[in-house]
């Protein structure tokens, strides 16, 4: 038996599902590092466990991996799909001297201004930016940038604690409130205007074998911005074309730039008014925003499954078709509390009649969420873009959650 351990911190459903995955794979056992025990039917996914009170510490890590290799033999694999483990694990890896992703190249995946320097220097094209300690600093990029621009983390992730600044008073605000310093500086970037994309690969080897891409409607900035806006993304069934052939390339080329050998990566990209393309950052991990789920509807195939080959065992099952447009929509309201009611199921109903694939509605009562994915997601399948484009709009302007 090969012995495979999933850095899985908290019993969500979407990191269970890639424990899943490479719980089917033939001659796994899989162990378990965790934060909280698994329960119920999920808890048997798992050979052992060790518990950690802090999963992002790289030593409380490591000291779990040698304690499961005492217990079981040679580690073959230590996986985890959350962006704030990625380092983390990889130094694990480096101690317990097991393949896979090196801390030295999660880092750069994860530092998005050394990333940006390294794909500036690869001659790929990305958002001006610089690293701010201070005020001073900041205003001096934004002097240089022009207003608007953006300030964020320097290894943040999903729009969080990203601020759009587009005055001389409203910076003096966002540095304040992002606690920026010598310690722990902010990535300030240009403000891309443009249509934003997602594209995904599955690499092994340094080579990429599997590429998708999906368009954001709105942007994920706009929908962090505004709690109430209600948003989409579309997976077209063809990615040929002028709109994705130069973006498939810039996805190869920004991949190996960053020197990944086997796994899964989400790149946001922009095209900007005048046609050129702009690098948003890319991540080494699956993406979110239900696009590995809705890539399993595209092509008729088990994405995380894929996921589970590459990084366990350095295998690819396709090349897949891509049979099917596909859209997720995701609910959101107006102010926050519980929620109160869902408005506009009938009308929209009638606009997507056999196009439903998969459905998360909210239940009434439960608090609203904080997440850009908002409180409910429905994927909507069929051949034809268009048509799925339809359904998406129909779902927009129809479904409504009212909170009380």
């Amino acid at each position: 038996m090969r012995n495979v351990i999933f850095i899985a911190p908290y019993p969500l459903e979407t990191t269970y599902r890639f424990v899943k995955a490479v719980a089917s794979l033939s001659r796994v056992r899989v162990l378990g590092v965790v934060a909280e025990v698994p329960r119920g039917p999920d808890a048997g996914l798992f050979h052992d466990v060790v518990t950690v009170s802090d999963p992002m510490d790289a030593r409380q890590l490591t000291e779990a991996g040698h304690l499961l290799a005492r217990r079981h033999g040679d580690i073959h694999r230590i996986v985890g799909i959350l962006e704030p483990l990625q380092v983390p694990i990889a130094l694990m890896r480096e101690a317990l001297d097991v393949v896979g992703t090196r801390a030295a190249v999660a880092d750069l995946f994860r530092d998005k201004g050394r990333m940006k320097d390294e794909l500036r220097r690869h001659g790929l094209p990305c958002a001006r930016h610089r690293m701010v300690a201070d005020l001073q600093q900041a205003r001096e990029f934004a002097a240089v940038a022009g207003y608007p621009v953006v300030i964020k983390p320097a290894a943040g992730m999903g729009c969080k604690s990203t601020w759009r600044v587009t005055s001389d008073e409203e910076l003096v605000l966002a540095v304040a409130a992002s606690h920026i310093s010598e310690q722990r500086p902010a990535i300030m970037e240009e403000f891309l205007v443009g249509n934003e994309y997602s594209l995904e690969t599955i690499t092994i080897g340094g080579e990429p074998v599997f590429l998708s891409a999906s368009r954001y409607l709105p942007t994920p900035l706009e929908v962090m911005e505004n709690p109430w806006i209600q948003w989409a993304v579309l997976h077209p069934r063809s990615i040929v074309g002028p709109e994705f052939d130069d973006a498939r390339d810039l996805g190869v080329r920004a991949v190996k730039a960053l020197g990944l050998e086997t796994g899964f990566t989400h790149m946001e990209w922009f095209r900007r008014r005048d046609g050129s393309l702009a690098i948003g950052e890319i991540a080494a991990r699956p993406p979110g925003a239900q696009i590995v789920s809705c890539n399993n509807y595209v092509h008729d195939a088990d994405l995380h499954r894929a996921w589970a080959r590459a990084v366990v065992d350095d295998a690819f099952d396709g090349p897949w078709e891509r049979k099917y447009a596909v859209g997720a929509v995701f609910l959101r309201g107006m102010g926050a509390g519980r929620v109160r009611a869902i408005d506009g199921l009938a009308q929209a109903q009638q606009h997507v009649v056999g196009l439903v694939v998969e459905a998360r509605l909210p239940t009434v009562g439960t608090i609203s969420s904080d997440s850009y994915e908002g409180d409910g997601c429905i994927i909507v399948r069929h051949p034809d873009t268009d048509t799925v484009r339809r359904a998406i709009n129909a779902i927009l302007n129809h479904v409504r959650i009212r909170y009380a």
